[in-house]
């Protein structure tokens, strides 16, 4: 890329709001609201935004879009950020600790939001660039990514990737130290699917067994024969794991219930063996349930593809990670699903991995009520983000033969 790219534009205007970014990171912790629940936090985006002079676009419920830059552009560049928490109890002592219980940002999308906020500021700082050059930043701040089917699906109903060509998101990462941002060519992610398994049958007392359609003991072949068997049906490079994280049965020490479910994560590494798995799954229960002569329902609710990297945006990462002042760290394909592959079907596009380790420090786990998560990594969120945008519409110039703009070098000195 052309050294006259004004990352250093965006790094000072960055860190001119860094105290703000950390207020408005720690209010959105102490004040998480569940998918498709996130109106305070819409609302509180939506108020700083047009604060700052960016007309802003309300989904419908919640969540929102807004432009930044050329009106008709040449090309469109998004931005995302999941805005939602989870049902997680905090754990982490802090000051500014969710304040709802129950709930928490125990999977760091609060600094997706705020590294997203970040970067609008520091755009809105150059928007006369983008104008010029002809690009145009759309912000896309997204709810419901923690619940299947996710928001992702109702922010493309809504349009809010017209007209866009690319697009790109940050994960927090607490395995990778801050100041570092993992990229990878390719599947990141796998694809996930939500799996519930109820049986029905004939109860009665524990005594009397044989005269009973024993429900907890067929369950109970469900969570430990159901994995087993897919292991031996399906191509072992496809990844597949399936993994219980609820099960319940009974509520007696004598009786032997009449229902009872099983509920969990169905997830793999190979989107073709993904399409085709629910016929298989849904066959294999009824076998393993079939000698205890219970009845099985099998609901499976698709949730996300894997996301697949486009190598050309992960070069506009690496350029805007070390814009960033960040070091590019390599990362490798994950079993957690992730609802930005849903716009990758519609788009080219590219998620990093944002690395919220403290150097030296602890590493903690997403989705566990205790983690804690260097507030380092806003900054370097908001000019990665910010970065993906310059760097982007640089190698569409590059593409159309057109070169740097006249104005690059004069708006990268201010």
């Amino acid at each position: 890329m052309t050294p006259s790219l004004p990352f250093d534009a965006i790094a000072r205007s960055v860190s001119g709001h860094v105290d703000e970014l950390v207020a408005l990171r720690r209010d959105l912790h102490a004040h998480p609201e569940l998918g498709r629940g996130e109106v305070r936090t819409t609302d509180l985006l939506a108020a700083r935004l047009e604060a700052a002079g960016i007309a802003v676009r309300r989904l419908r419920g919640t969540g929102l879009v807004a432009d930044i830059g050329a009106a008709e552009p040449a090309h469109t560049i998004a931005l995302r950020a999941d805005i939602d928490a989870l049902p997680i109890r905090e754990q982490t002592g802090l000051e500014f600790a969710s304040r709802t219980d129950g709930i928490s940002h125990s999977c760091g999308h609060d600094v997706h939001t705020t590294a997203l906020v970040g970067a609008a500021l520091a755009l809105k700082s150059i928007e006369e660039l983008l104008r010029a050059t002809g690009t145009r930043a759309r912000l896309v701040f997204q709810p419901a990514e923690e619940v299947m089917p996710g928001g992702a699906e109702d922010v493309v109903a809504q349009d809010g990737l017209a007209d866009v060509e690319r697009i790109f998101a940050l994960h927090c990462d607490p395995t990778l130290d801050v100041g570092e941002v993992g990229l990878r060519v390719g599947p990141i992610t796998a694809a996930a699917d939500q799996v519930e398994v109820t049986l029905s049958g004939r109860g009665g007392h524990t005594s009397r067994p044989h005269l009973t359609q024993d429900l907890t003991y067929a369950l109970a072949k469900v969570v430990t024969d159901v994995p087993a068997v897919l292991s031996r049906r399906l191509d072992p490079r496809a990844g597949a794991a399936l993994v219980w994280g609820s099960v319940h049965s009974g509520g007696a020490h004598n009786v032997i219930p009449s229902s009872g479910k099983a509920t969990g994560t169905l997830r793999m590494l190979d989107a073709g063996i993904w399409e085709g798995v629910e016929r298989l799954l849904e066959g294999v229960v009824h076998e393993v349930v079939r000698p205890y002569a219970v009845t099985a329902e099998v609901s499976i609710v698709k949730g996300v593809p894997p996301v697949v990297n486009d190598a050309s945006c992960i070069d506009a990462l690496a350029s805007a990670v070390t814009g960033a002042g960040a070091h590019v760290a390599s990362t490798p394909q994950s079993l957690g699903g992730e609802d930005f592959a849903w716009y990758l079907t519609h788009v080219p596009g590219a998620m990093a991995r944002l690395g919220t380790r403290t150097v030296g420090g602890p590493t903690f786990d997403l989705h566990r009520g205790d983690l804690v998560i260097d507030e380092g990594a806003i900054a370097i969120g908001a000019r990665t983000l910010a970065g993906c945008v310059i760097a982007s519409a640089a190698q569409w110039a590059s593409e159309q033969g057109l070169g740097p703009a006249p104005s690059l070098s004069a708006v990268a000195d201010r």
